[in-house]
């Protein structure tokens, strides 16, 4: 069978195998209920205490200060709803970027609808928001400003660390957000040196399973749960826990590599397809060389995206036309970019994982080139 190659890790990731491992366990052996007292439920429950000590560990936090949910979605949704129903009466001005993942930016709109004051951050051409432009912004009245760490489509970093800082220092009620979705595992940060009072994780973004992330909350920060009933996660997220799912975030946990050794290879790898596509006569790179280099965003103009992917697709090469959650609908990242429409039509991003290497890359170069000249320009 011909190799398949597999660059869409953005939109998902193949569930490493002590990630199956654990899922395997919990589901034929520690199935019990963690709230249950008798020895089934004191198994599963050390399934998840074992899962929250990991995810604190990554992120040098208190496990306290995790809290499980079902996606990174959830966690965006808990953390921004959960903010901005605690301050409601302390401001209405809420800041975010133009560029957030659509659980950032269609639950911030529904704030808008209801009367609240939203300013979305325009990125510059390098896909990062400008400090100076959250500087204006953020006012004493802002209670909530949620940033990404690192965008989905393009890979860039976001000045999370320094906008945290400002608002801070203007804001004595405001809360700070961020998506690190994209940005856990693959890039060397923590919470506290970041100065953010919630994050957002996703475990099938880091070769665990789909159906479960977490919220980093700050010990002291206190915003009302999305979900009630049994009161589970110290009251702030009630359901019984997915031990399966938990489980297997931590068997994901266990196995991420050192994350700067990682990052090295990761440079390597992106510099090489980064040449080898400006070389190919046929792409032009959307990313910006001081991105995360897990993300390029290419594009080949003349062909459209949707069809260049079906085509890739044909060859066996994996790759997607923007963010899975646009569906096809063309890239709003790029676009606030200020990229033109032949450059956000034909748009393509490739996404690595620590499994890619520079034979993939290659056959991909050999695909898009067959593309070219088999495909009718539009």
């Amino acid at each position: 069978m011909e190799t398949l190659v597999y660059l869409d890790n953005s939109s998902t990731t193949k569930p490493c195998q002590k990630a199956v491992e654990n899922i395997n366990r919990a589901l034929c052996k520690n199935w019990g209920n963690p709230s249950s007292l008798h020895i089934l439920g004191v198994n599963a429950e050390q399934e998840v205490n074992n899962a929250r000590m990991l995810a604190a560990k990554k992120l040098r936090c208190k496990p306290q200060e995790i809290i499980f949910t079902s996606s990174g979605t959830e966690a965006n949704n808990t953390a921004i709803i959960g903010a901005v129903m605690k301050n409601a009466k302390r401001g209405k001005r809420i800041v975010t970027t133009s560029i957030e993942h659509p659980s950032v930016l269609e639950t911030v709109k529904r704030f808008e609808n209801q009367g609240f004051e939203v300013v979305y951050l325009k990125p510059d051409s390098s896909g990062a928001v400008p400090l100076e432009e959250v500087q204006k912004s953020v006012t004493e009245d802002t209670i909530l400003l949620s940033m990404m760490l690192v965008n989905n489509e393009t890979g860039a970093i976001q000045p999370v660390e320094q906008a945290a800082k400002i608002l801070h220092e203007k804001s004595k009620n405001g809360l700070f957000h961020c998506d690190a979705v994209q940005a856990f595992g693959k890039l060397p940060f923590v919470p506290s040196q970041l100065d953010v009072d919630m994050l957002s994780v996703s475990g099938h973004k880091i070769h665990g399973p789909k159906g479960v992330g977490f919220l980093y909350k700050k010990q002291g920060v206190h915003i009302p749960p999305l979900l009630t009933g049994g009161g589970q996660e110290s009251g702030m997220r009630s359901s019984t826990e997915s031990v399966p799912l938990i489980a297997g975030l931590a068997g994901a946990l266990e196995e991420l590599p050192d994350i700067k050794s990682q990052l090295e290879k990761q440079t390597e790898l992106w510099q090489y397809a980064a040449r080898r596509l400006a070389e190919s006569g046929f792409a032009a790179i959307n990313s910006d060389e001081n991105c995360l280099p897990y993300i390029l965003n290419v594009s080949v103009v003349g062909y459209r995206s949707e069809t260049l992917l079906h085509f890739l697709e044909s060859q066996n090469v994996f790759v997607s036309s923007g963010s899975a959650c646009a569906k096809g609908e063309g890239s709003y990242v790029l676009r606030e970019m200020g990229l033109n429409a032949a450059r956000t039509d034909s748009a393509l991003r490739l996404s690595f994982s620590r499994y890619n290497t520079a034979q993939d890359v290659d056959k991909l170069i050999d695909a898009l080139n067959g593309a070219t000249q088999k495909l009718r320009k539009v």
